[in-house]
């Protein structure tokens, strides 16, 4: 992993968001990081991913909220290529100011949808 990379403040924010739930892990590659509960993918960070110049946190949404919303706001998000038509859609952190309120509660809804049971009710409870 390139230093740069691994050294950027919204890579690092939300590692501490997404670090925090219950037996989570990360994974880096070259231009994205991935955030896993038991080896299952709740978010990922794209820096320059294929590059397309965008820094996003991509997350799995509710049914139909992934279109929903970069329909409302195509400005800040976008339905990520390969991923986007599974129920997944992005944020990007490059343009304007991050309300890192609204990442944290879009990597807590991916996550509950995403981690065993068990796992979603902890998380569920302490909210």
């Amino acid at each position: 992993m390139a230093k740069r990379f691994a050294e950027d403040p919204r890579l690092i924010r939300l590692m501490k968001i997404s670090l925090a739930l219950p037996e989570t892990a990360r994974q880096c590659h070259e231009q994205h990081a991935a955030f896993l509960v038991r080896k299952r993918t709740f978010a990922y960070y794209l820096s320059d991913h294929h590059g397309d110049g965008i820094v996003a946190v991509t997350c799995k949404v509710l049914p139909g909220d992934n279109t929903a919303l970069a329909a409302a706001q195509p400005d800040r998000f976008y339905l990520p290529a390969y991923i986007g038509p599974r129920g997944w859609v992005a944020l990007r952190l490059d343009v304007g100011h991050v309300d890192w309120d609204e990442v944290a509660e879009l990597v807590l809804g991916s996550y509950r949808l995403i981690a065993p049971k068990r796992l979603a009710e902890l998380v569920k409870a302490r909210t």
